[in-house]
């Protein structure tokens, strides 16, 4: 192989400058001769050329964002005349690579350097690689010609023998950049400049089989869904002729949506809703998400059971005898559900079924604390009545869309809980229960209960209507029970809509018959047990309902008897126990340990917590039922504590105004009660309230705080026996309160025999079972005079009173 050689006679050309161009040696190239540099250029060596032999030459030299490159090529002018525009032109041919050297003068107003001219000879024969690479490269351009339909110019490059005129030929390869030109142009040495085109012909061969290769792909894909159109096109085409050809017969196709809405038994509104959904799916193409939509919200509207319904069972006597075998107590909701059945009875019967578009439905909260039945009792309500059962779970349910639906604009979107209740129940006159109703959020995405507004109200559910259906569905005929632990938690308007029934708790004697009739023989059955190999007396119950759980419900009960069977069970299977066995009252503390709630009454006099001056007791009121509430008062030693009034319990503020209120009254009447009022003014007074990490407020505890301080200051004990509630007021008037009932059972579960409650309250003692009044002593007060009278036990032999002292 040859290195390059300068020839020793220097050149003196003019300069034609090309912008962002680049010719190469062997390129015939026309030039517009309307640009002055160009015009300057050829005119120079016009003029030159007349006292030299030959053609006119000038130095071609690419000039790149105003700089000019190293090497130019020198051009002859062949000839000068117009371009095919009609604009004057030259042309003009490369001949020859120059080094650029140093700039001179010379004539006319172009700008005159000197050169040496590069020998590119190669010399023969050629070595076995470059003639190789000649191969390839010849090979590569007559492939690349070939795909551009380029015949003549292949004839023409296989006949180029020469390496630097192959090289140079690449320079009319319009995929070239003009940096990719200006290298080639640079390079002097003839295989290496061979090598650099033989290589980016290559790279420009495997980008466009890439770009044929997806092209390709792209366009099968295309022809293969024109295709897949015309031949559905070309179905449905046929589908269209056999149905006219079978008259009325149009086939039984699961797709066909038209036959099924005609066929279907919808509402007038609902099937022309439907008919309209289904003009849509007959227009729009088989690819469309929307044709999906539509045949999803076809199957919803075609699964509902518009016009099922099932027939009540109007068997009073019998509803309630189902009623009564099934939950114990509960007596309110019962005669509720019996009135209904008897109301709806009668309407039947006089053609009142349907009035102004409504039926007859009903709306019941159930509101108690957890555990006494309110979720199981939905689905005896239903047993009752002969209707289908569906319970829809509401509890932390946060999005409005889950009751009212999504709109069908949402990818996924479905009908709301209760199109889907109805839809499960199979019939527009199931019993739907809303559980946990109180337990509904709120957030950025909206108000679920403001949303179940239209669905609780018996004047608007016959037309409501759902985000996903968009068509009138009528509820006036579903009977809605809804539960809930705490009334207060429901927002005011959504509890105006409904009938609220409260379900207080259960008395000892009921949770008995509630354990042997129900809990007994269902963890019988859980434990592997009969009958007759295990029973659970009666007072080994009533037992475990007094002293081993204090409830509203029966949770903790059924909890209780199904470790009892359990453990029976075990002591069996390790040979200590052999069946049959009856379990006693005794047998409660081998087998489940001690009692957990022993009466304050049962205890030994010393150890309860009212033998010391300043402990009362109080009822109060919680998430749970009712319950048992102690406050204690102490006074704070003269000469170190501070005087005030200091509370302590996670009290809530209209609770701490009443023991602002307790101490006022007693300060302002201490004289009249015969009480030491002195040690009032001079010593702080401390009230608590034991378990103390769980919040307490409300006004009910008025009188409690009022007899736990004249206990402190007079020094008698407030009787073991004795239970109060009621707020207090300044006068010393007894103020009335709420939850009367769950605190008269709260005081039955604990042992009070004595309980003390507002005048003003005795008729809520009608809603107090029977047997519950019959064991406690109830007394209306209305003065705090009364209550000071009935609670403390008489003074002890005139003694000085020991007032206890705050640590």
């Amino acid at each position: 192989m040859a290195a390059e050689s300068t020839a020793f006679t220097p050149l003196t050309l003019p300069v034609l400058p090309l912008d962002d161009e680049v010719v190469l040696p062997g390129m015939v190239v026309p030039l517009d001769l309307s640009d002055s540099e160009v015009r300057a250029a050829v005119e120079a060596a016009q003029a030159a050329a007349r006292s030299t032999p030959g053609k006119p030459r000038v130095l071609l030299v690419p000039r790149i964002d105003g700089t000019y490159a190293n090497t130019g090529v020198l051009g002859t002018v062949e000839q000068v005349g117009r371009l095919a525009d009609g604009d004057p032109g030259a042309l003009i041919r490369g001949r020859g690579r120059v080094r650029i050297g140093a700039g001179t003068t010379g004539p006319g107003a172009a700008l005159w350097v000197e050169g040496t001219s590069v020998d590119e000879t190669v010399p023969e024969p050629l070595p076995g690689q470059v003639a190789e690479l000649v191969k390839e490269y010849k090979a590569l351009a007559t492939a690349w010609l070939r795909k551009r339909g380029a015949w003549q110019v292949v004839d023409r490059v296989q006949a180029i023998d020469d390496v630097s005129a192959l090289a140079d030929n690449s320079g009319y390869s319009p995929f070239l950049t003009t940096d990719q030109k200006v290298e080639l142009l640079e390079t002097a040495d003839p295989v290496a400049r061979l090598k650099l085109a033989t290589q980016q012909l290559r790279d420009h061969l495997a980008e466009q089989d890439v770009a044929e290769s997806i092209a390709k792909d792209v366009q099968e894909g295309v022809d293969k869904q024109q295709r897949e159109f015309l031949l559905r096109r070309q179905l449905d085409a046929v589908r269209k002729e056999l149905r006219e050809l079978n008259g009325e017969q149009e086939g039984e196709e699961s797709d066909d949506y038209r036959a099924r809405v005609e066929a279907a038994d919808l509402p007038g509104k609902v099937r022309e809703a439907a008919l309209k959904e289904v003009d849509k799916l007959e227009r729009s193409s088989d690819q469309s998400p929307e044709g999906s939509w539509i045949r999803t919200w076809l199957d919803t509207v075609l699964e509902m059971p518009w016009n099922e319904r099932t027939e009540d069972a109007y068997d009073i006597q019998g509803a309630q005898a189902v009623l009564d075998a099934e939950h114990s107590g509960l007596e309110d909701v019962k005669e509720r559900i019996t009135e209904y059945l008897a109301v709806r009875k009668r309407r039947t019967a006089r053609g009142l079924g349907v009035v102004g578009g409504r039926r007859g439905g009903a709306v019941l909260a159930l509101v108690g604390p957890p555990g006494v039945g309110k979720t199981s009792l939905g689905e005896s309500v239903a047993h009752a009545m002969g209707r289908k059962f569906v319970r829809v779970a509401l509890g932390g349910v946060r999005d409005e869309a889950e009751i009212r639906g999504h709109r069908r604009t949402y990818v996924g979107a479905l009908p709301g809980r209760i199109v889907r209740a109805v839809k499960e129940a199979g019939s527009m006159n199931p019993v739907v229960l809303l559980d946990e109703i109180d337990k509904v959020g709120s957030d950025f995405r909206g108000d679920p209960a403001a949303a179940l507004l239209e669905v609780l109200d018996p004047a608007q559910n016959h037309t409501f209507r759902d985000h996903y259906l968009e068509v009138e569905l009528d509820l006036s005929d579903v009977v809605f029970l809804a539960t809930a632990n705490v009334l207060e938690a429901i927002p005011e308007a959504l509890a105006d809509r409904m009938e609220i029934v409260r379900l207080d708790g259960y008395t000892e004697d009921e949770k008995v018959v509630i354990a042997r009739d129900h809990l007994l023989p269902r963890q019988l059955e859980r434990a592997g047990l009969g009958e007759d190999e295990v029973t659970i007396d009666e007072g080994a119950l009533r037992k475990l309902a007094g002293e081993y759980t204090r409830e509203a419900g029966v949770r903790t009960l059924e909890r209780s008897v199904a470790r009892l069977l359990r453990k029976v069970a075990a002591q069996h299977e390790l040979g200590e126990r052999k069946l049959p066995f009856t379990v006693r009252d005794e047998d409660l503390r081998e087998l489940i340990g001690r009692p957990h709630h022993v009466p304050e009454s049962a205890q030994d006099p010393a150890e309860r917590r009212t033998s010391v001056p300043g402990v009362a007791t109080g009822l109060a009121v919680t998430g749970a039922g009712g319950d048992v509430l102690y406050v204690e008062a102490s006074l704070a030693d003269p000469e170190t504590g501070a005087a005030g009034l200091t509370l302590t319990g996670q009290l809530g503020d209209v609770m701490k105004e009443s023991a602002q209120i307790a101490l006022s009254f007693l300060r302002s009447h201490g004289a009249e009660l015969e009480l030491p009022v002195a040690d009032l003014k001079d010593r702080g007074v401390h009230i608590h309230f034991p378990a103390g990490a769980v919040p307490k407020d409300g006004p009910s505890a008025g009188i409690t705080m009022t007899t736990a301080l004249a206990s402190l200051l007079s020094g008698r004990l407030v009787r073991t026996d004795v239970a109060m509630t009621g707020e207090v007021s300044l006068t010393g008037r007894v103020l009335p309160i709420g939850g009367v009932k769950q605190k008269l059972l709260a005081a039955h579960r604990a042992g009070v025999t004595t309980v003390i409650i507002p005048k003003r309250n005795e008729p809520d003692l009608d809603d107090v079972p029977a047997e519950v009044l019959d064991k406690l002593d109830v007394h209306a007060v209305t003065d705090v005079r009364q209550v000071l009278e009935l609670a403390l036990a008489p003074a002890t032999n005139g003694a000085a009173p020991e007032v206890p002292v705050a640590a």
